[in-house]
């Protein structure tokens, strides 16, 4: 189950790192860099905020393993970056929408299952 505490918070943190990965990307590519590279900066510089964010904020737990944590949220997000960037990637191909536009319906679209992942799985705690 879900808190509304605790999805205010992902809501929150996950805007923020949405927000900066759209920042980058519709800074860089006017300057030259392909959507699909931009979206690859934007997507490491929004990881670092969000692992903060969520591990300290979101999903706080005394004691944790931060390395099983950092672990785990590097897998969920890389595997949903790899889905974004095939997402963005279709979007940009099939649709006449503006590349900023494609990526947040894309990043938007895949939130719900990154917080539940995150939730059930990347940050959870099971004190021994």
């Amino acid at each position: 189950m879900i808190g509304a505490r605790e999805f205010a918070a992902f809501t929150a943190v996950g805007t923020t790192a949405a927000g900066l990965n759209l920042c980058v990307v519709a800074g860089t590519v006017p300057l030259g860099l392909s959507p699909l590279v931009a979206n690859v900066v934007g997507f490491l510089l929004a990881f670092a905020l969000s692992f903060v964010g969520h591990a300290r904020w979101s999903f706080p737990a005394a004691g944790r393993p931060v390395g099983l944590a950092l672990r785990r949220f590097a897998l969920l997000s890389v595997a949903g970056f790899a889905l974004n960037e095939v997402c963005y990637a279709v979007a940009l191909t099939w649709t006449e929408l503006d590349y900023r536009l494609a990526l947040f319906v894309v990043i938007a679209g895949l939130g719900l299952v990154k917080l539940l992942a995150s939730k059930h799985w990347a940050f959870a705690f099971d004190p021994v």
